[in-house]
């Protein structure tokens, strides 16, 4: 599986051939920077590239990063992502990847993320529930609750899994099998129908599946 580093725009629709309305994901992808090229034959046992997307400012790279990305070539940058597979083999360190040597109109890709953070949410928001009851027969502010979590003496615990209010958001999500609508390589962006998790302006990752 192949892939690239990109930043959510937000959102759009176009129409295709026949007239359909499709929603689509705009992603900017800038060139991507090969960082590192490991192999199997060698010291890191797999086969993998190390791609780096987005110019970060020198204070914020520590001196170790900023070798790092030096012996590549490049300055430095914000998001830096590991793909398991040697998906060409004329890959060399410092060589930019731009969308267009990677995608195309009609590919299936999988797209990975981390979703808006919410807050501490009560079960309505977290967990879709309809709270115990209405005020009346003497209830009170009652109408948001979760209710019972568990029995009394047996078992004496509340079970693994309770579904309760906590954090909500801020988890790294995947969505699977989305397809490319166009590929706009002198805007370097991507246009992927549905939506992907994130806000805007957030770092996305686009694993084109084989």
């Amino acid at each position: 599986m192949s892939g690239l580093i990109g930043k959510k725009v937000g959102m759009t629709s176009v129409f295709d051939d026949v007239g359909n309305n499709i929603p689509c994901t705009v992603i900017e992808v800038t060139p991507n920077v090969v960082t590192q090229v490991k192999a199997r034959d060698g010291k890191d046992g797999y086969d993998a590239v190390q791609l780096a997307s987005g110019d970060a400012k020198d204070k914020h790279t520590t001196r170790s990063k900023a070798g790092h990305f030096e012996a590549a070539g490049t300055g430095p940058k914000k998001k830096v992502v590991e793909f398991r597979s040697r998906f060409r083999d004329d890959i060399s360190l410092g060589d930019e990847l731009r969308v267009a040597d990677i995608f195309e109109a009609g590919d299936t890709v999988n797209v990975i993320g981390t979703s808006k953070g919410k807050g501490f949410q009560g079960v309505v928001r977290r967990h879709g529930f309809r709270g115990v009851g209405s005020r009346t027969h003497g209830q009170h502010n009652r109408e948001r609750a979760p209710g019972s979590i568990g029995a009394s003496s047996d078992p004496s615990r509340v079970f693994k899994g309770m579904r309760m209010g906590g954090r909500m958001g801020n988890d790294r999500v995947t969505i699977l099998n989305l397809t490319v609508v166009r590929v706009l390589d002198d805007q370097n962006a991507i246009l992927i129908k549905g939506a992907v998790p994130g806000p805007r302006g957030s770092y996305v990752t686009i694993h084109k599946k084989k």
